[in-house]
């Protein structure tokens, strides 16, 4: 494999306003060897999630920001291509922080299998992913909604707002969606 490249994402400066190519810039290095106890998979999906555009500020956050000049950071869909572990074996396929890269490295702890029988892989990135379980613990934990209310959800047609909507009806309530635009909304209904 050393003969193969793997392209990676640097976050080459810091947006002000909306991110633009020249934000980043794409480097090429050798695909990186596992060691005991770890695993080196190629990426299948990125999950590209809204937190991702605060870690490109400098600011303090709830998360820290990506260093200029490093990989941006990002949950992966991946099949395993390098086992140095006895957990995984070559084409089993995972869920891991990869970051914006063809190939990456992870420990065997820091990764989740999927079975692509329950699921398609990619709503590992979706709806059984970050923006599932926080649309889940929010609405559920938070908000703790009862049947025969109403729910509002801001962002109807987005990963979360839209799995929101679906666990408020499932749960007996009214939901009610606002969306952006009228595409948007249609896409709701």
């Amino acid at each position: 494999m050393s003969n193969k490249i793997n392209r990676q994402i640097i976050l080459a400066k810091r947006p002000s306003g909306k991110p633009e190519s020249a934000n980043f810039r794409l480097e090429e290095s050798a695909i990186p060897v596992p060691e005991d106890g770890k695993v080196l998979c190629k990426t299948i999906y990125l999950s590209l999630d809204p937190y991702m555009r605060g870690r490109m500020n400098e600011g303090k956050s709830y998360a820290a920001p990506v260093a200029i000049n490093e990989l941006m950071t990002g949950g992966t869909v991946g099949q395993v291509h390098d086992s140095r572990s006895p957990d995984f074996h070559e084409g089993d396929i995972v869920f891991g922080s990869g970051g914006w890269q063809d190939y990456w490295v992870s420990e065997a702890k820091a990764l989740r299998k999927i079975d692509p029988q329950l699921a398609p892989i990619s709503t590992a990135t979706g709806v059984l992913g970050m923006p599932g379980v926080t649309a889940y613990t929010g609405l559920l934990n938070i908000g703790q909604p009862k049947k025969g209310e109403t729910v509002v959800v801001a962002a109807a047609s987005g990963a979360v707002g839209s799995v929101v909507g679906q666990v408020a009806k499932i749960k007996g309530t009214r939901a009610v969606g606002i969306a952006g635009s009228a595409e948007k909304c249609r896409f709701v209904t």
